[in-house]
């Protein structure tokens, strides 16, 4: 493979995208269970909200296991690899609405601290493709996060 970038650049690129796919794939997975568990007052406000953050954390999975392929090394896709590689745990239980709030606010917060650990390694590799990836994915989790935050302030 020759696109520019050597071997060693494009496994550690891989390597960090790989705690960005298991990051944004539990995250998928959380906000699906809220999504189905939701109760109370916001109900419907979170029940819409939260099927929209999942659709777009579906496609972003998609994205960043194809950019993982693209450098020529295979995306983790395992649930066990994913609980290796991803900073945000799992909800033991159902949490009530606001706590839900809190959590994907916490989620996605943590995925912007991995893609942002990612972008200098790809960027001193001269991999714009990664970085113009981590760009967009930074954009987004910043902003949903602000969003659910905005819904807990008083």
């Amino acid at each position: 493979m020759d696109i520019g970038i050597n071997e060693k650049d494009r496994k550690k690129t891989a390597e960090g995208l790989s705690h960005l796919l298991a990051d944004t794939y539990t995250l998928y997975l959380k906000t699906h269970y809220f999504h189905w568990n939701v109760t109370g007052p916001m109900f419907n406000t979170l029940h819409l909200m939260f099927e929209q953050q999942y659709t777009e954390l579906a496609l972003a999975v998609d994205a960043i296991a194809e950019r993982i392929r693209s450098l020529d090394f295979y995306a983790p896709g395992t649930y066990r690899d994913f609980v290796k590689l991803a900073s945000i745990e799992e909800s033991e239980s159902v949490p009530k609405a606001n706590d839900m709030i809190r959590e994907l606010v916490a989620g996605h917060e943590a995925v912007v601290r991995t893609a942002r650990g990612v972008f200098p390694v790809a960027e001193k590799a001269g991999d714009e493709a990664t970085a113009d990836l981590l760009t967009q994915r930074l954009q987004l989790h910043e902003k949903t996060a602000w969003m659910l935050r905005s819904l807990l302030e008083k």
